[in-house]
């Protein structure tokens, strides 16, 4: 069994965390609970900026770059899901803090114009982070 380092957890399950609180604030805003959407979002934002900094710490002071070692189609599917990931991670970021001013000065018209693509797109950047982490360290 192969030893998997705490700092992947950790970054996979804030990863996951955020995901979770995506899709709790998303059903809260359908309920039109602005405020229990208002708590998850932010805790979506706080979670993934607890991640980012997880993340950059890591693999900038302490471990380097990690290398898929797996072969044949799950390498390409590694690869693929990597190669989506990792700019949509980036792109999303002035998006995430334009949506939070749009929210916070009350412009929801803009914010939704906003979060109607980013929602699914910080969605999939979670869960594909998820799997990244699933495919170096467990299967």
């Amino acid at each position: 069994m192969k030893e998997i380092p705490i700092f992947p957890t950790i970054n996979a399950t804030l990863n996951g965390l955020a995901g979770v609180f995506l899709l709790l604030g998303w059903r809260a805003i359908k309920a039109k609970d602005r405020l229990r959407h208002q708590k998850m979002m932010i805790s979506a934002f706080c979670t993934s900026c607890l991640f980012l900094v997880s993340y950059v710490s890591y693999h900038i002071l302490i471990h380097g770059v990690t290398r898929y070692q797996g072969q044949g189609i799950w390498r390409a599917v590694y690869f693929f899901i990597l190669l989506t990931h990792t700019p949509l991670a980036v792109l999303i970021v002035p998006f995430i803090i334009a949506a939070i001013l749009h929210a916070k000065r009350q412009n929801f018209s803009a914010h939704v114009r906003i979060t109607k693509w980013l929602l699914p797109t910080w969605m999939y950047v979670s869960v594909t982070g998820v799997l990244i982490y699933l495919m170096l360290y467990i299967l």
